[in-house]
């Protein structure tokens, strides 16, 4: 071990207190022997750094920090080399304010459309969300401090997010739910990793030997420490037993109290703890050295401030562009309405939360673009939802000036946070009414959603190089796991396994709103003379158009005749290429490990199912433009499953799996879903369960 020397000099309770958390955001320090204390700090998006009276809420002021566009909006512009750059001047403000730990980038899967925390992760594809978490975390670590992604794993629901229980197989958590967690320690080589607070397979994440040693250490290399998110230790023993190094925030010397006592009754080997406390002081000594040097020295909040809105210049996705409204004419008289062009919504709520350091308002922008002819702005609406007549007449009344209607939409502030997930997937119908009232009076309307920097590219100073990270559906009744989602009581059954996103829209055949992939242009590309073989595809693209842009080419894999099932296509590389107009570029994807590789239950390892594969480019899932062929010589491994017992999943028609068939690909029996009413309370359990309680005032086992 490396710091053995020091770590003999500790007492047991020195050794045991260093795992638990100082106070809410800080570790403990032994000053005796020149330990520091390490602060770690929310941040996915900007620091939120607090100074004063803590809280994991996002309730209380924290230092003002550079609001960057949530890595929803980041994943839009499908490039790492972006993320790393935005990375960089997250961990610049972060050593600024002496942090030691930046708590992010979150990635999990967007399994359904309503999680309330969507805002904060990348996407519903492992592969895209890895390889953007791996660009942050790249970044964030070359100014000195530790990333952390978030929140390890199968952490799709925030509804009863503190016991739920992930049921899932084997194979569905490893493709899906870990695989961008393995491209972010892999790759982004992450100094740390924040344990989730559900269950997995009935283990608690933080004290889950199969994450955090067979798949974390033992497979990955993992070399940094694992932190529980803020209340998810449940059994500090057996966290560190797993894996887990730091439980947070402070339990009042709990922990510490805990470790002693497992030690010395020999639930505990102090080998182990020693270990434990040597691999989290790697990461102490390493961040301080550069806090040491950076705290205090402050950032040029212009500067980052710009990085922010080039960010979230490449992030916008166009949807629509009818009789080519965008970009704006010179001249073109513009009303802008719609209370988010006022008071714009750029964050979601929570943990999150900045206190931004600079904050460009669209209506101002607006009142001063010296390309357009502003005729006005109106409210047009009331963003809690409440109508009010007044309001509409008086957007639609200014609609009639203009040639174009600028007209500001979104979720207010309460619509997606941090434990509680979303009721549906409607815009307030106070705004659907205006939309109508204001297209009644002037039908050249430009729907904005979710504000954000978009000036430039509505003017045409940008031309739109964003494309969705996650499928629109048509509605929330077409989506994989509608049927599943959210578990309300014991578990959260992952019926729909790899049928996730695009994987199952694409392979069942339902129609959607827009594809994974889709963004529109202000140009147009061609593509041709694609070539491939099992390290890699080429394609040549062509800007087709009148003016320079940026496309984004993107791979997916697929075998036809396989023997197992699965999705019809599967994302396995791309690349944005930026190129002026009647440029053409021959673009390279590397193909990884990742790119034809399965999960096999049987050989509880990685495989390739030998044979031929079908090599797709394309600029979305549903818009594949090139196809070759690649032969692939396969490991030979025994099939793990029988066709007959897994028709629905062989079929693709994942959304509705009846139990037997369910229980046949877990290859055990369907854990219990309901509350056990006979039984008291444990401490993650919610509130709401009082009411099945026989005592209701006091039936809380502690």
């Amino acid at each position: 071990m490396k710091y053995q020397e020091l770590i003999d000099k500790m007492t047991l309770e020195e050794k045991s207190s260093l795992l638990s958390g100082k106070d809410f955001w800080q570790t403990v320090d032994i000053e005796r022997l020149g330990i520091p204390s390490m602060t770690l700090s929310d941040g996915p998006h900007g620091i939120r750094r607090q100074a004063g009276e803590a809280d994991h809420l996002g309730l209380n002021v924290s230092l003002p920090a550079t609001c960057f566009p949530t890595a929803a909006a980041m994943a839009n512009s499908w490039n790492p080399k972006l993320g790393e750059e935005l990375g960089n001047y997250l961990g610049e403000e972060a050593v600024s304010q002496g942090v030691n730990v930046l708590l992010g980038p979150g990635l999990n899967i967007k399994r359904s459309p309503l999680c309330g925390r969507n805002f904060e992760y990348f996407s519903e594809d492992p592969y895209l969300a890895g390889k953007m978490a791996a660009g942050y975390i790249r970044g964030i670590q070359s100014q000195g401090a530790a990333a952390c992604p978030k929140h390890f794993a199968v952490n799709s629901q925030e509804l009863r997010r503190m016991s739920n229980d992930s049921v899932l197989d084997e194979r569905t958590f490893r493709e899906i739910y870990t695989t961008g967690f393995e491209i972010a320690v892999k790759e982004g080589k992450a100094k740390s990793i924040m344990t989730s607070y559900n269950r997995i397979n009935g283990t608690y994440a933080n004290e889950n030997q199969h994450l955090l040693q067979e798949i974390l250490v033992n497979e990955w290399g993992f070399e940094g420490f694992v932190v529980s998110d803020w209340g998810a230790s449940n059994s500090h023993t057996d966290g560190v037993k797993a894996g887990s190094h730091l439980e947070m925030p402070t339990t009042g010397k709990d922990g510490m109290k805990e470790l002693v006592r497992a030690v010395k009754s020999g639930n505990l080997n102090e080998e182990v703890l020693d270990k434990r406390v040597d691999e989290l002081l790697k990461i102490i000594f390493e961040t301080q050295r550069t806090v040491q040097g950076k705290a205090g020295k402050g950032f040029d909040v212009e500067r980052h401030h710009v990085m922010a809105e080039k960010a979230a210049e490449e992030c916008v996705v166009l949807l629509r562009n009818e009789e080519n409204i965008l970009p704006l004419k010179p001249g073109t008289k513009v009303a802008v309405i719609g209370d988010f062009a006022a008071k714009p919504r750029y964050q979601g709520a929570g943990s999150s939360v900045v206190n931004c350091t600079k904050l460009d308002t669209p209506l101002d922008i607006w009142k001063t673009e010296e390309s357009i002819e502003f005729v006005g702005y109106e409210q047009g609406f009331i963003r809690n939802g409440k109508s009010s007549q007044k309001l509409e007449k008086m957007a639609a009344e200014l609609a009639k000036k203009a040639e174009v209607v600028l007209l500001y939409l979104g979720l207010d502030e309460l619509a997606e946070t941090e434990g509680m997930d979303r009721e549906h997937m409607k815009l307030a119908q106070n705004q659907v009414d205006l939309l109508t009232a204001v297209q009644k009076e002037n039908p050249n309307v430009v729907a904005v959603m979710s504000a954000g920097a978009v000036t430039n590219v509505l003017t045409g100073k940008v031309c739109p190089s964003g494309r969705l990270s996650e499928t629109f559906p048509l509605s929330y009744e077409d989506t994989p796991a509608y049927r599943y989602w959210p578990g309300e009581e014991k578990t959260s059954e992952y019926r729909e396994s790899v049928f996730v996103g695009y994987r199952y829209y694409e392979t069942a055949g339902v129609p959607v709103l827009f594809p994974f992939g889709y963004g529109l242009s202000y140009t147009s590309f061609a593509y041709s003379n694609i070539k491939a073989d099992e390290e890699k595809v080429s394609v040549t693209v062509k800007n087709t158009g009148n003016v320079d842009g940026a496309e984004v080419v993107q791979i997916y894999i697929s075998k036809s005749d396989s023997e197992i099932f699965r999705p019809r296509k599967e994302l396995k590389g791309f690349h944005k290429v930026y190129l002026k107009a009647g440029e053409s570029r021959t673009v390279t994807v590397l193909l990884d490990d990742k790119a034809f590789r399965y999960y096999n239950v049987k050989t509880n390892g990685w495989e390739v199912e030998g044979g031929i594969y079908q090599v797709m480019a394309g600029s979305n899932a549903a818009n594949i433009l090139l196809a070759t062929e690649v032969n692939i010589e396969g490991t030979q491994a025994e099939l793990p499953y029988k066709k007959e017992e897994l028709p629905t999943y062989y079929a693709g028609q994942a959304a509705e799996v009846e139990d037997g068939e369910f229980e046949k690909l877990l290859g055990r029996p369907i854990p219990e879903s309901k509350w056990d009413r006979s039984k008291g309370l444990d401490l993650n359990d919610a509130l709401c369960q009082m009411y099945y309680a026989k005592e209701r005032s006091c039936q809380m086992d502690v």
